[in-house]
């Protein structure tokens, strides 16, 4: 559900006292088996993940792990509703503790989160941001974790033209074709709230943010960046212009 700030707040897997004795221990087990399979994300990669692999890391028979996970591909759902909500927590906190009309220090915390994230947790992000893994499709359920950055960062957008922040002709108009291409995320954010031109500029900025983070971490910057961390700061100021942040 949306807090204040449109900010996403989640259940976390703690669980509540009142739960039975059965569905404590099959919570446990459950948050045991998403560990071990992180474990194995490390060592083969998502494509190659087993759940007769996890089970021999666990000590269990293959059957018991099933009785808790049914499949690779809940697994896999788990693994990543995990990483999203991980990632999103750590960028809402950065950016909540910024003050509210410091839009480019948002921005840049945000930025900030997001890579501190993906560095620590590699293969998170690579389960996330990387290549799709072979014959799974992502179900709904990971829709609303994946969206709690995003939604921190329309939140940006929203303020920046609420007062009166954008020089929209520096980013220009859009066209209907383009409009029309991003009309399935208008279900959560409003025209009202951010104009067409302002929010390509958004997406548009946060695909470059992805991006930077992503070459960083699968070495497509070695022997090219001395100073990475220099050099993102310098790209989350060049990105937010895309919306004409002035």
């Amino acid at each position: 559900m949306l807090a204040a700030g449109g900010i996403m707040m989640r259940v976390s897997r703690l669980q509540p006292a009142h739960r039975t004795a059965r569905e404590r221990v099959r919570a446990e087990v459950t948050g045991e088996i998403v560990d071990a399979a992180r474990r194995q994300l490390a060592i083969v990669g998502a494509a190659a993940l087993s759940l007769r692999a996890v089970a021999r890391d666990l000590g269990m028979v293959s059957s018991a792990v099933y009785r808790y996970v049914p499949s690779r591909d809940v697994l896999l759902t788990l693994l990543i509703v995990d990483a999203y909500d991980a990632l999103g927590a750590e960028v809402e906190a950065a950016e909540e503790a910024v003050d509210r009309a410091d839009l480019l220090g948002r921005w840049t915390a945000i930025g900030t989160a997001v890579r501190g994230w993906a560095l620590v947790h590699p293969h998170d992000w690579a389960l996330i941001f990387g290549s799709p893994v072979p014959g799974y499709a992502a179900p709904q359920e990971t829709i609303p974790p994946a969206t709690r950055v995003p939604e921190v960062l329309c939140g940006i957008l929203a303020d920046a033209v609420a007062g009166g922040r954008l020089d929209t002709s520096l980013v220009g108009d859009v066209s209907a074709a383009v409009v029309r291409a991003m009309e399935p995320v208008r279900s959560v954010v409003p025209r009202d709230r951010v104009p067409d031109s302002v929010l390509a500029g958004g997406l548009t900025a946060w695909a470059g943010m992805v991006g930077a983070v992503s070459f960083e971490l699968f070495g497509h910057r070695h022997n090219v960046i001395d100073d990475n961390e220099t050099f993102f700061v310098d790209e989350l100021r060049r990105l937010i212009t895309l919306i004409g942040l002035r």
